[in-house]
Parts: structure tokens; sequence; C-alpha cells
């Protein structure tokens, strides 16, 4: 039986949360603040962090990668961050940080059979998420499993995530949306208030260019909101990134990826609770 686009959205609304609990946990950046990093703020720890299963890349590998950053940005942090800590040291320190955190979250629980069951599902999805064409996902991929099932359920859905995101980029591109495009776009539907994109490190003066470009192709009205045509093209974004990230959930089959979905309900209520993540985010997770 086919999975719908709902379905996917779905399993990406359940399983983003997740994995962006390296992100920001306490006990992760307690872990890089020993390889030596800042972690007064979340973006010199972020980068190496995600990047560290890439190798040791470089600045332009990296913006291309991860898209929506300006190049200036990632190059503040990178490659800087790999002479804070070899990749390897950093995967390590990324490795115990997840693995406190979801200790603290779930307690006993990190080795109930609920969560081994889900952890089991979670990891034949991502062994079943093709990875040509899609960097970030085959570098996680690429990776050792752990053993402990806490641990799988995060690598399975890091590996799931990242291959949504790399469709995501191609679904971008297929717009003919370029970095800042995508954000403007973005915000003009209501995915996030303007400000919060400023955490990717465009100008002003760049955001205000790609809103006239936005602006003069038909997709947004004079004050920055979109117009019907934005609307639909944002929509089309969203239905080919379903599409794209759908094979994993094709290959787990509809009842498997609904008993995954049921069994995740727990986990993804205690990472939100935690109050470890944003409430407004880039992603537009509960808005799209």
């Amino acid at each position: 039986m086919d999975i719908d686009n709902g379905r996917v959205r779905q399993m990406w609304h359940l399983l983003e949360p997740l994995h962006a609990v390296v992100y920001y946990a306490p006990q992760v950046f307690e872990e890089t603040r020993s390889l030596g990093y800042d972690t007064h703020e979340r973006w010199p720890s972020y980068f190496p962090l995600r990047a560290a299963p890439l190798g040791a890349p470089e600045t332009r590998l990296v913006t291309s990668a991860f898209y929506s950053f300006s190049p200036r940005m990632v190059a503040e942090h990178i490659p800087a961050a790999w002479e804070v800590a070899a990749p390897d040291k950093v995967l390590a320190a990324r490795a115990r940080g997840v693995d406190r955190a979801y200790t603290a979250l779930l307690g006993d629980r990190t080795g109930s059979p609920d969560l081994s069951e889900a952890a089991a599902l979670a990891r034949r999805a991502a062994q079943a998420a093709p990875t040509g064409g899609r960097p970030l996902a085959a570098a996680n991929a690429g990776l050792p499993w752990p053993h402990e099932p806490h641990l799988v359920l995060w690598q399975a859905a890091t590996i799931l995530r990242e291959h949504r995101g790399d469709g995501h980029l191609a679904a971008l591109l297929t717009a003919g949306l370029d970095p800042v495009e995508a954000l403007v776009s973005f915000a003009a539907i209501g995915a996030a208030p303007a400000g919060v994109f400023a955490s990717r490190g465009w100008s002003e003066h760049e955001w205000a260019a790609a809103r006239e470009r936005l602006c003069a192709q038909g997709l947004l009205e004079a004050d920055g909101t979109a117009t019907d045509a934005g609307r639909a093209l944002r929509a089309e974004v969203e239905r080919r990134t379903d599409e794209l990230a759908a094979a994993p959930w094709q290959a787990l089959g509809a009842e498997d990826t609904a008993r995954l979905a049921e069994l995740l309900g727990p986990v993804w209520l205690d990472v939100l609770g935690s109050g470890w993540l944003p409430r407004e985010n880039t992603l537009g997770i509960g808005k799209v």
C-alpha cells in the first residue's frame, strides 16, 4: 500500500524534534564545551556537530550542504571548528551528549520494549533511505550503528531527517529559489516570523534584495506576505519534499509506519516538554 504525503510529513514532524535534541540539550553543550567549543550560543558547536559525519569539510562544502546559511556565517565557524577538535572527537562527544540527554528525558524507558521496537522500526526505515545525491544523509548512514535502543532511535531519526533535508534542497532548487529567497518565501507564508530567519546570517540588504526579486516574480506582495502564486509555489516545494522523502516509509510499509508513529508519540512529547527546543523554528514544524 502506498504511503500518502500526509503520513510522510507526519513522520518528519515526529522525528525532527527527536533529532534536534543534539543542537539544544545541555548535556550535549557540556560535551562540546569539554572539547573547547564556545557554548554561550549554539552556533560554534552546531556547525561541527552537523558537519562532522562528512569528515572535515571546508567552507564551500558546508555552505552547499547546509544551503540556507549565509556563506559568511559558515566561514565564521568552518574550518576553524576542526582546529578545536577533529571530526572523530566531535562525533564521540555527540554520541555521549545524546546518550546523556535521552537518558535524562526517558529514564528507565531507554530500555523499554516500546522504545526497542521503535528503534528497530526507525532503523529499518533509515536503512531503506536512498542516499544518492544526498550528502548529509549518506554521511550519517555511513556511521556505525550504536547498540543501545535510544541511540539507535536517534541515529535513525538523524539519517531520516537529513534524507528529507537533502531532498528539500532539491525541491528548492527545482523551484528556482536561492538560499535567501527560500527563507524569505518561507517567512512570507507564515512559517515563522522574519526575525527568526535572521539566525541564518543574511544581511538586511540581502534579505531586502531577495524580497524585491520575489516581488518582481509575482510571488510576494509589497508588504512581504506571499501572493497566491507564492503560496502555491511553497506548497509545491513541500509536496515535492514529501514525495522525495517517501521511500523509507514505502519500504517500511503502511502498517509498520503507523506503528512507529504510535510509538514515537510519548518520546516526542517528552522532547517537546523538556523546554530545550525553541518555540519558533526555521523549519516550519507545526506550520506546514
